[in-house]
């Protein structure tokens, strides 16, 4: 499995975000409002997956006792945090749209409303991509020294 290139959740991100304008320009007069509650699930990905990653490099390190990871679970945390990154990046695409088409009726109370909840929607899922990135990241082997190569 290769790592997640930002590129890769740059383009998914974008192609989120035009697609959730054009479909919210297209019939925002009947879509309901935004709710809030993206916001805060994707807060607690991102916790869960960013303590993940800290134990787990931890482990993977030597510096907790106990018994360590099996390889398969170590692979299940690299899929997890592959998964939820390309998540994020479309639960933020898709937001970020909101909230860009949003943003052009400020003045009106709903509209606001829901520029308001698609604006923090979008930095929470910048959050749990973070988180993701960070917990692939400590899935990683750690370098081998050269005298243990040897």
């Amino acid at each position: 499995m290769t790592p997640t290139r930002p590129w890769t959740l740059l383009a998914v991100a974008a192609a989120c975000a035009l697609a959730a304008w054009l479909f919210v320009r297209s019939s925002a007069a009947d879509l309901p409002t935004l709710p809030w509650t993206g916001a805060p699930a994707l807060v607690v990905l991102a916790a869960a997956e960013a303590l993940s990653g800290r134990n787990l490099r931890a482990k993977i390190m030597g510096r907790r006792d106990g018994k360590p990871f099996a390889p398969i679970a170590v692979t299940r945390m690299a899929a997890l945090a592959k998964a939820s990154s390309l998540g994020g990046a479309a639960f933020g695409g898709l937001a970020a749209g909101f909230f860009v088409y949003s943003a052009g009726f400020l003045n009106l109370a709903v509209p606001r409303g829901d520029a308001i909840n698609a604006g923090i929607t979008a930095a929470a899922a910048g959050t749990l991509v973070a988180a993701a990135l960070y917990l692939e990241r400590c899935c990683r082997t750690p370098p081998r020294d050269r005298d243990d190569a040897d």
